[in-house]
């Protein structure tokens, strides 16, 4: 391998320039190149064709890489700032109050009460434990397994294609 590189790496090096007129892209396809040799040479039934072998499989994968490039093209968002969708943080907000909502009311009704409490009309622990007519203990225990849930619940809804929402709750059909 140390000699195939040592004979060919300056040609294929140049004719990869030549091809991507720029020496990043060139070095990349080269090494490419050789990594493809590495990996797949065995196949080559003929080594007096290796220097062949290189320059088409270099070909190739800039042809690759053009196809990509034009099929995807690359942007920063600095130069297609104009064509963004202007999205206001309240929009933004709302989507996610929304989705914690829905996930909220897939929590199971005995943690779901703490925890509407807690985050939704901000009470403390105490405030909960007298509202509930509970041990305050309790009410740490309920809120720490209801978070649980409302984390797990939130990350299957994160989870799921917007255009495919499963509803979690048990008691609600399963849609596909």
């Amino acid at each position: 391998m140390e000699e195939i590189v040592d004979r060919y790496y300056q040609a294929l090096y140049r004719f990869a320039l030549s091809l991507a007129r720029n020496e990043s892209i060139a070095s990349d396809l080269t090494q490419e190149t050789y990594y493809l040799l590495a990996a797949k040479g065995y196949q080559l039934r003929d080594s007096s064709k290796i220097k062949t072998w290189l320059f088409t499989t270099l070909y190739r994968e800039f042809l690759s890489r053009h196809r990509h490039e034009s099929r995807f093209p690359h942007y920063e968002t600095t130069e297609v700032e104009s064509e963004l969708p202007v999205i206001s943080s309240t929009v933004v907000n709302h989507m996610d109050a929304e989705l914690v909502m829905h996930a909220l009311q897939s929590v199971d009704l005995v943690y779901r009460a703490p925890l509407s409490m807690f985050y939704i009309d901000d009470l403390s622990y105490k405030e909960i434990a007298e509202a509930l007519d509970l041990p305050i203990g309790t009410i740490m225990s309920r809120l720490s397994r209801g978070k649980q849930q409302l984390r797990s619940r939130l990350g299957e809804l994160k989870a799921a294609p917007e255009s495919n929402v499963i509803p979690i709750h048990p008691s609600l059909p399963k849609t596909a």
